[in-house]
């Protein structure tokens, strides 16, 4: 048994690592994204048909069954709808407004959670999204500008169905259920672009090409396979809020691609949120290995 408790608390720890690795290359969509001047449609559509191929092979070596099941459908719907929504407010809308609308989801989570499956939120819950909110409005306050109203209200609904995907993650039964809903999500998106291609016709270049690769490959693909191996252990408030990490690094590629530094305020909220989702996972975890040791006793 105490053996059993050891795996359940490094699972865990597993988990906030392959989050924050997820984190790092969801990190490098808004800046290949403008790099490719296609439909938002095309693009969603083709880079998921890319993830498609990626998880396919990877779900075949790995020998999980692909699931079609009510809750993977209907969880794979709202990964659609936030692939299509992110990819159409960074076309609409500055980066920074499209990332920090998309990244309303713990506000979601802790809505769905009580409104939803009753589910009472801890003190510490309230206060670490309140203060990752905080820091993320700061980070970008001082480029922060309107913009389009209707992209940014796109961009909202990017966090609304970013928020329900999580809650799903957490409520699958399997890794296989994980994975396949990670998959529908990208077959349904595939599906629902291919009219765009008539539509809007997209062209290709050296830098499309290997941009919508990028984005399929190793934006979506690689990280996706991590989310859907640590999702099960990893809470959907704190995936979320590790997820963070992903507008603090996307600055980091506009100063490396086009020489942009920071100001002072996004300085401020850039710390207000790396220390507010470092000391809630430590948090996390020392819970969960005070109670191993707890029950190990009994």
């Amino acid at each position: 048994m105490q053996q059993s408790i050891k795996s359940n608390v490094s699972a865990q720890k597993r988990s906030v690592i392959f989050m924050v690795i997820c984190s790092f290359f969801w990190s490098i969509g808004g800046l290949f994204i403008k790099m490719v001047p296609w439909n938002s449609f095309v693009i969603s559509s083709v880079r998921s048909l890319i993830t498609c191929f990626v998880f396919l092979g990877y779900m075949k070596a790995m020998h999980y069954k692909l699931i079609v099941s009510k809750r993977t459908i209907l969880a794979g719907a709202t990964l659609c709808a936030s692939f299509l929504c992110f990819v159409t407010a960074n076309k609409m809308t500055t980066a920074a407004n499209a990332i920090m609308l998309q990244y309303t989801s713990p506000i979601f989570i802790l809505l769905i959670s009580c409104i939803i499956f009753r589910q009472r939120p801890l003190k510490k819950d309230i206060f670490v999204v309140c203060a990752a909110v905080v820091g993320i409005v700061l980070f970008f306050l001082d480029d922060l500008n309107p913009g389009n109203m209707l992209g940014n209200i796109i961009a909202l609904g990017a966090g609304l169905t970013l928020g329900i995907f999580f809650v799903f993650g957490s409520k699958s039964t399997s890794i296989d259920e994980n994975m396949s809903a990670i998959f529908m999500g990208n077959f349904i998106t595939f599906l629902v672009g291919i009219p765009f291609y008539f539509l809007y016709p997209p062209t290709f270049t050296v830098q499309s090409v290997l941009s919508i690769l990028v984005l399929g490959i190793f934006q979506l693909g690689v990280p996706y396979i991590l989310y859907g191996i640590a999702i099960r252990d990893c809470p959907p408030l704190t995936a979320s809020l590790i997820s963070m990490f992903e507008p603090l690094l996307n600055p980091l590629w506009v100063f490396l691609v086009m020489g942009e530094t920071p100001g002072i305020m996004a300085l401020i909220g850039g710390l207000i949120v790396v220390v507010t989702i470092t000391l809630y996972s430590i948090s996390n975890i020392k819970t969960a290995t005070a109670q191993a040791a707890q029950q190990s006793q009994q």
